[in-house]
């Protein structure tokens, strides 16, 4: 699963409008326009050939909608004396971006861990407290696990489910 293909779930679970994803983008600190937000959200066809209307979604593009889309749900943080003004990108050339969607989406919605082991069971699957922990870890913790698209594919499910209906 891809960045893009991860961006048309969300915005389709969670009801996002194309105007609301070019904002989420800006807020991140990305300039993207609307007319651009339809190509990131266009399915290529097949694979193996480049699409012209579609603009690949990068991982750091990705980790700046989350930002944003955090900053969209919860509104900007105050920055604390001493603090920088601009927070660290937490996404690393390593880092998987299915754990930095668990986590991102969790913080935007204030999903607390029963609300997030809920919607894996709306989805059909049953995820342990200690898996979903797991999950949530920093990259390096000795019981970090990487999240594979299968927990990304459901957890995003559970959000349509939820959402949607």
């Amino acid at each position: 699963m891809d960045n893009n293909d991860i961006l048309i779930r969300l915005r389709y679970a969670l009801e996002i409008k194309n105007k609301e994803m070019a904002e989420i983008f800006k807020l991140g600190g990305v300039e993207v326009t609307v007319p651009e937000v339809i190509k990131i959200l266009t399915k290529s066809d097949d694979d193996e050939m480049e699409n012209d209307e579609q603009i690949k979604c990068n991982n750091s593009m990705f980790d700046s909608f989350l930002n944003g889309f955090i900053i969209f749900k919860r509104g900007k943080q105050e920055t604390k004396p001493g603090e920088p003004e601009t927070p660290e990108s937490t996404y690393k050339k390593s880092a998987n971006v299915n754990n930095l969607l668990l986590k991102k989406v969790k913080i935007a919605l204030a999903l607390t861990t029963e609300d997030m082991l809920d919607l894996f069971e709306k989805a059909g699957i049953t995820v342990t407290k200690g898996e979903l922990g797991a999950l949530l870890r920093k990259e390096g913790h000795k019981n970090y696990k990487e999240c594979g698209d299968k927990f990304a594919r459901n957890f995003l499910k559970g959000l349509a489910i939820k959402y949607r209906s």
